[in-house]
């Protein structure tokens, strides 16, 4: 009996044994899976960024035979890489960038990257920008974060060239993503950008003005007589394996639910190319 017994117990532990190291098999092909699948959106991500923004770019820079294609970056921590400026600068392009920022920590582009150029320390509604001077200018991930952002469109649009590009990069503010990052604690939003953007500055203010949002710019350039060649949406809520990004990811969905697809959890980036009109009645600031 003791002996049957033992036999039982053993193979019963077997089979246990063999159940869980199935499930941890399991377990390990899905995380592999989704970070796979996370990683491939963000290649896509930054594949559809740079086409979007890095074509225009270029058939500017042909515009501007003869002298050099002068950029209006908004914000140091502003990615120049996804204006394709390296590859212009590599075919012979001379490429002039003029870097506006509040003050802050010194920017070190990376090795072999285009740089902060002419740095101007300042507040984007005051510091000093030439009129019609720049031929792009390119604000990313900043609009959502700063407050009298018509104004800060209006002085961009004024230091544009007739012709030039206005490539804005927004957190749209009407979308899911957007309510959660308002409405979370300063603590948690720290909480979860240490985990998710680790080693990058941040959090920064979650401000959202109406402005800042995809309706808000869209009604801007309407008003000044801009014309949006291309519009793009994105989704960058993570989809990892990991706790933090399921819960944020289900966070969103729940939002999207509750106002039935108002708060939008399809996308939460959106981006444009602008142009400035080159006829002088065209009604711009």
């Amino acid at each position: 009996m003791n002996t049957g017994n033992y036999d039982h117990g053993g193979f019963m532990g077997a089979g246990g044994g063999r159940n869980e190291a199935q499930q941890a098999v399991r377990r390990a092909r899905h995380a592999a899976s989704q970070a796979r699948i996370a990683a491939a959106t963000r290649a896509y991500r930054e594949t559809l960024v740079r086409e979007i923004f890095a074509l225009p770019v270029r058939d500017c820079a042909y515009r501007c035979v003869g002298r050099p294609v002068s950029v209006l970056r908004a914000g140091c921590l502003t990615p120049l890489d996804e204006l394709g400026l390296s590859q212009l600068r590599d075919s012979g392009f001379e490429i002039s960038v003029v870097t506006v920022d509040q003050a802050g920590p010194p920017f070190t582009p990376p090795p072999g990257a285009i740089g902060a150029g002419d740095v101007r320390l300042g507040d984007l509604r005051t510091v000093p920008m030439p009129p019609r001077s720049f031929d792009v200018v390119h604000c990313a991930l900043l609009l959502d974060r700063i407050s009298h952002v018509e104004l800060v469109l209006d002085r961009f649009t004024a230091a544009l060239r007739p012709g030039g590009l206005l490539l804005l990069r927004i957190r749209d503010r009407d979308c899911a993503a957007g309510l959660l990052d308002r409405l979370l604690p300063q603590w948690a939003r720290r909480l979860l950008w240490a985990r998710l953007a680790p080693g990058r500055p941040g959090p920064f203010p979650a401000v959202y003005e109406q402005a800042a949002s995809d309706r808000g710019v869209q009604a801007y350039m309407r008003m000044r007589g801009l014309v949006i060649t291309q519009r793009e949406t994105g989704r960058t809520v993570p989809d990892g394996p990991d706790r933090v990004s399921r819960a944020v990811s289900a966070a969103c969905g729940l939002i999207s639910w509750l106002t039935r697809g108002r708060l939008t959890d399809a996308y939460d980036e959106v981006l444009y190319v602008i142009r400035k009109p080159e006829d002088r009645f065209a009604r711009v600031v």
